[in-house]
């Protein structure tokens, strides 16, 4: 199949009428990617866009930027640029943060529905499956990077996948492109590029289908992660759907194998980062505790509670100042150290009078409830079986009326955007 089939393919493949943006570095394998994307689109009509992240992390990086300029207004392609700060003392090494920043520049730029293009091909599969295989990784990492995949909401494809570098090199070449070469990319201290001008040639001069092969036994490996990720969503089928709620029983009764499958399935399905293998042997130690033990196994962006039964994956909550507290009119959106809250509160009468103030728990408040009477609010949070983790991220609504008196009238989950209880005479409206 040609390239520029494979591109018409791929185009076939995304949503009539939305964007498709390509990741422009510069390099010769975006700047064909890109050049092959504009003159499909002008034969099949879509809107074309490019995407260059500005790392800032050479002095090159600006002729970077003016290089792609010049291509795109050559293409007629807009360019937009995402200029990104990468934290080197973060501890994920220098390739982990750039991908990491580079990933956030994507999300903000690319909307979603809309479709992102990356321009990696055969030789970079064949890396990557070498790199997991040389790191210990299962059939996951074995299967490397997908053709295409669903990304918070949006659509990340690699049309080039099946192609060869040197089939891309050739094509720029027979094409006169001209494109920029990354000085880092000759950095062997990086591991990929040690595989790239060490490892790959040395195995493609004893097995000249190295590279293919090797992209071949990654595309196997991802039929295999199929086929388990099929597996593991009938087993969260029969422990109830919830992939942030599992029920310990159910999930103790799965062999060792399935237990861990069924949990970094569930991560994927949250969006969470996967357990290392010594975290989730940790947790799966844990589901053995007593049904009203509470246990934490954290691990980088992702972390597991284990309460009454049950088994609760969630990202690690910021922290709320126990000091915060803000005015508010009730009518939303509302903006919390926990993120934004779309929710509104209002008195059936239509006027709050001296306002309303939002403010973490304390201790000791009280609410009136409608044929209840006044409950203390840590009781009521009891009765409600809210998580312990839950509860310290809650906030209290007082109203204040005109003689400066406080009254509670409403307690809500920011992070959920619910309303757990109103007092007699308040409406709530949340998503």
């Amino acid at each position: 199949m040609t390239l520029q089939a494979l591109i018409d393919d791929a185009l076939a493949e995304t949503p009539p009428g939305r964007c498709v943006w390509v990741a422009l570095s510069g390099g010769l394998d975006s700047a064909l990617l890109l050049t092959l994307a504009a003159e499909a689109c002008r034969r099949h009509p879509r809107p074309l866009r490019a995407l260059h992240v500005h790392h800032g992390l050479q002095a090159a990086a600006d002729d970077f930027e003016v290089h792609c300029r010049r291509l795109c207004s050559r293409l007629g392609v807009p360019l937009f640029v995402e200029r990104v700060a990468v934290d080197l003392a973060a501890g994920q090494g220098l390739e982990g943060v750039a991908r990491e920043a580079r990933y956030a520049a994507f999300a903000r730029r690319v909307a979603p529905g809309e479709t992102l293009w990356l321009a990696q091909h055969r030789d970079d599969q064949a890396e990557t499956f070498l790199l997991a295989a040389l790191r210990g990784s299962g059939v996951r990492g074995l299967a490397g990077m997908p053709p295409v995949r669903a990304w918070r909401g949006r659509a990340l494809a690699r049309p080039l996948l099946a192609a060869s570098r040197v089939s891309l090199e050739a094509e720029a070449v027979r094409r006169g492109l001209s494109w920029v070469e990354d000085p880092s990319n000759a950095d062997e201290g990086l591991d990929r590029n040690l595989l790239r001008h060490t490892v790959l040639p040395a195995l493609t001069a004893r097995w000249p289908r190295a590279s293919a092969a090797l992209a071949r036994s990654a595309a196997l490996a991802g039929e295999a992660e199929g086929l388990l990720g099929e597996l593991a969503e009938l087993d969260l089928a029969r422990l109830g759907g919830d992939p942030a709620r599992l029920p310990t029983a159910g999930l103790s009764a799965l062999t060792p194998a399935r237990q861990r499958l069924l949990l970094r399935h569930a991560c994927t399905r949250l969006d969470l980062p996967t357990p290392p293998a010594a975290r989730l042997a940790t947790l799966l130690e844990q589901l053995g505790a007593r049904s009203d033990a509470e246990a934490r196994v954290a691990w980088p962006g992702g972390e597991a509670r284990l309460w009454r039964g049950r088994l609760y994956l969630l990202a690690p909550p910021p922290a709320l100042p126990a000091s915060w507290q803000q005015a508010w009119s009730g009518d939303g959106p509302l903006s919390t150290p926990l993120g934004e809250c779309d929710v509104r509160l209002w008195p059936e009468g239509g006027e709050t009078g001296g306002g309303l103030c939002l403010s973490p728990r304390r201790g000791g408040e009280r609410l009136r409830l409608a044929g209840r009477g006044s409950r203390d609010l840590r009781r009521l949070l009891q009765e409600l079986e809210a998580p312990p983790w839950e509860r310290e991220r809650l906030l209290v609504v007082w109203h204040l009326d005109g003689s400066g008196a406080q009254t509670v009238v409403a307690l809500l989950d920011p992070v959920g955007e619910r309303w757990l209880a109103l007092a007699p005479g308040w409406r709530g409206e949340a998503p």
